[in-house]
């Protein structure tokens, strides 16, 4: 086979999903569930002037609630801490307005925020080994931006503005002096913003759309549980039995969405192979007269669902 790294392709999530538990939300009570995005109807899409309103509700609570809290924390104040880090401003953006674009999700707001401090601060550190530290800031900043960048790119977490707390790590003195105490006040204004975001993202809106990933996730769990379940039930031979149970439950989930009336259009995927056996577990995008059903690890832009609103209208 020739050698050919412009064909190499790393998938984080390959490794990960298997093992990443599936949301409980849905096993919750509704109220509970709905404030942590789980949906167990069709959110309709929502008129821009409304998005408008609560983008605008939320940007301002959540960064005055950031600062207020920092402003009310005794070790910031001690530090020298700002009152918050600019790049809080560009996250508000996406996790107020545009919410369902992967970028705002859970794990990349966090999870991009932190890695992002946490590559600052080292590259900040490292420079000021040096003799000359001061000197070199801006190749200091330039190379804390563009490792974050490959750091959320590898673990799946890119999140813009995570990009600009990599870069005020280094070249802002206020940030930079901080040091390692960064980490701390970068997940403290992350979880607030979270907060704020689940309370008035799902008032009339869904938020997040998914708190991992879109994809399937939990494979291997559940193969440890039903080998457990089965070496319980049967002993070390009972393992063709969990099969057989498997494959029903798939027929079950089958027949379920068959109902309705009228015209309808329906695509199914079937998921994955593990260990030599197939296990059905099938995701539908239904799109019947007088409306539409979706999965939820399914991402459809705004302008995707009212396609599909408007295509439910004239079948």
């Amino acid at each position: 086979m020739p050698f050919n790294p412009s064909k190499w392709h790393f998938e984080i999530d390959g490794y990960l999903n298997p093992w990443v538990p599936s949301a409980p939300w849905k096993h919750l009570s509704p109220l509970v569930s709905r404030f942590m995005g789980h949906r167990s109807e069709h959110q309709r899409p929502l008129g821009n002037l409304f998005m408008i309103f609560w983008a605008f509700i939320g940007v301002f609570c959540s960064l005055t609630i950031i600062e207020v809290v920092g402003r009310a924390i005794p070790s910031f104040e001690e530090r020298g801490a700002p009152i918050i880090i600019g790049s809080f401003g560009a996250a508000a953006v996406l996790e107020f307005y545009v919410i369902e674009s992967p970028l705002s999700q859970p794990r990349n707001a966090v999870l991009g925020q932190f890695f992002a401090s946490l590559v600052g601060v080292a590259i900040s550190k490292l420079f000021a080994l040096g003799p000359q530290s001061r000197e070199l800031t801006w190749l200091a900043g330039s190379l804390s931006c563009a490792c974050a960048v490959a750091v959320m790119a590898l673990t799946g977490t890119v999140h813009p503005p995570a990009g600009a707390t990599a870069l005020l790590a280094v070249v802002d003195s206020g940030v930079a002096g901080l040091g390692w105490f960064l980490l701390p006040i970068m997940l403290l204004g992350c979880a607030l913003m979270q907060a704020v975001a689940l309370l008035l993202n799902n008032v009339q809106r869904r938020f997040p759309v998914y708190w991992w990933t879109p994809a399937e996730v939990g494979q291997r769990l559940c193969l440890c549980r039903r080998k457990r379940a089965a070496h319980h039930q049967h002993g070390e031979g009972g393992q063709s039995g969990d099969d057989g149970s498997g494959g029903g439950s798939g027929n079950d989930s089958g027949n379920g969405d068959g109902g309705g009336n009228g015209a309808k259009l329906e695509i199914t995927s079937t998921r994955h192979l593990e260990e030599g056996r197939t296990i059905v577990e099938e995701s539908r995008l239904i799109v019947r007269r007088g409306g539409v059903s979706i999965p939820d690890d399914l991402y459809l832009s705004p302008e995707e669902r009212i396609f599909l609103e408007e295509l439910s209208g004239r079948i």
